[in-house]
């Protein structure tokens, strides 16, 4: 997972959401651990300025797979780059495609252009899309399910 260039290991929801916001972007995502579930990922992509998550896990094979929306068919993946590509086609059961990776790489440069701004804004300036609420996820009302699957899935 380390070598993966969108991961940005357990940086917390709130500051997976702040990066995202940062780009912008419909379509932008990254991958970082989750904060609720021992051993499971997070896949976060921004949708018209929400953030939607999925959690990503692997099964006893290995192989990958994410918590999609329900009725989609879940897929399985020997590798986390290969379920990224798959996820980059519209119609793959999460809210947009995959369309722009924010790396650790890119989050540096980023982070370093808002330390000397020029445009007279505050580097702490928070854009409209920060202070809106999360929808709620089309899969939240199976957020008790899933979280029982995982939980047998990892216990």
């Amino acid at each position: 997972m380390e070598n993966l260039p969108v991961y940005h290991g357990p940086i917390g929801k709130e500051e997976g959401e702040r990066r995202l916001a940062q780009d912008g972007r419909d379509g932008c995502y990254l991958v970082r651990n989750s904060d609720s579930v021992p051993g499971v990922f997070c896949l976060c992509v921004l949708c018209k300025g929400f953030v939607y998550t999925y959690r990503l896990h692997q099964d006893e094979a290995g192989s990958w797979a994410a918590e999609t929306t329900p009725g989609v068919q879940k897929r399985y993946f020997r590798k986390i780059k290969n379920l990224i590509a798959a996820f980059q086609k519209p119609g793959q059961g999460i809210a947009m495609p995959l369309l722009y990776a924010v790396t650790a790489q890119t989050r540096a440069q980023t982070h370093t252009e808002a330390q000397m701004p020029s445009n007279g804004l505050s580097p702490t300036h928070n854009p409209p899309y920060l202070q809106q609420q999360r929808p709620l996820h089309a899969a939240q009302g199976q957020k008790n399910r899933n979280k029982k699957e995982v939980q047998q899935a990892f216990g």
